[in-house]
């Protein structure tokens, strides 16, 4: 299930990734015609894969989490307290302290909704678990997933908008939408490592979940003074491979697409 979800976001930045590109050169009014197809193509396919992103991949990862990883599940929805018939917080930001979120934005029984398909189930908090078992950092454990399933909606919505231009054959003068394809470049890169985030700082402090801790991982045998060369070894690398990412893709894109021409062939006819 986590497979599915992941490899339907790989599907969703593609597709943004193409309308964007498309979207620029509509806005140059340059390659009018092939970005006018690529453009209605990445929308065609960006949009069901946006819903399924959200349902039935999201659902299903969501439900196996609050089966699994309880814990976890609740630091993430920012739901500290059990309770029966438990709203889903949309916007807010966890208070640690007082243990509730601030500023809430919240749907009533929603959250029980869509982990036991009733409107009075019973969710269990954090406070129904030890300190111990707590995830380290839980207010970016949270973060990460609404910013996550914030974007998915919103992949929704201008999928689903530039999906109705394109049937109305009206995407390619709207410019509006146009600017928006544009700018969204960055967002479904955002979206998948807000996943990751959420993955691998929602299952701390557990190495292996239940049966062994990240802190019984730590070797002996290796010093702060190698672990230090070792990650400044991948962020340098990282940040190198990136530049030139940045410079390549960029100089492709302002250059455009480029017509492969098919070499003549010649065909003699059968006497």
């Amino acid at each position: 299930k986590q497979y599915l979800h992941t490899m339907t976001g790989a599907v969703i930045t593609g597709c943004f990734t193409m309308a964007s590109i498309a979207a620029f050169h509509l806005l140059k009014q340059q390659h009018q015609d092939i970005s006018r197809r690529y453009l209605s193509v990445a929308v065609l396919v960006g949009f069901p894969a946006s819903m399924i992103a959200a349902m039935p991949t999201g659902d299903w990862e969501a439900k196996q989490v609050q089966q699994h990883q309880p814990v976890k599940f609740a630091a993430m929805e920012g739901h500290f307290h059990t309770e029966d018939g438990a709203g889903l917080v949309i916007l807010g930001q966890p208070n640690l302290q007082e243990m509730k979120i601030d500023n809430p934005i919240i749907i009533p029984k929603a959250l029980s909704f869509l982990t036991h398909a009733s409107w009075n189930a019973r969710v269990k908090g954090l406070t129904e678990y030890d300190r111990d078992l707590w995830p380290d950092n839980i207010e970016l454990l949270y973060f990460s997933y609404h910013i996550m399933a914030g974007l998915g909606t919103l992949f929704i919505a201008l999928m689903g908008i530039s999906l109705v231009l394109v049937l109305k054959r009206k995407l390619h003068t709207s410019r509006f939408i146009l600017w928006l394809l544009m700018l969204s470049l960055p967002f479904p890169f955002i979206a998948n490592t807000a996943g990751w985030f959420t993955t691998e700082i929602g299952r701390q402090p557990w190495l292996i979940y239940n049966l062994m801790k990240t802190a019984d991982g730590a070797s002996n045998n290796i010093s702060q003074g190698n672990v230090m060369f070792t990650l400044l070894g991948f962020m340098g690398l990282y940040l190198l491979l990136s530049v030139l990412y940045f410079f390549l893709v960029t100089r492709i894109i302002g250059k455009g697409p480029e017509l492969i021409n098919q070499p003549e062939t010649e065909t003699e006819g059968v006497a």
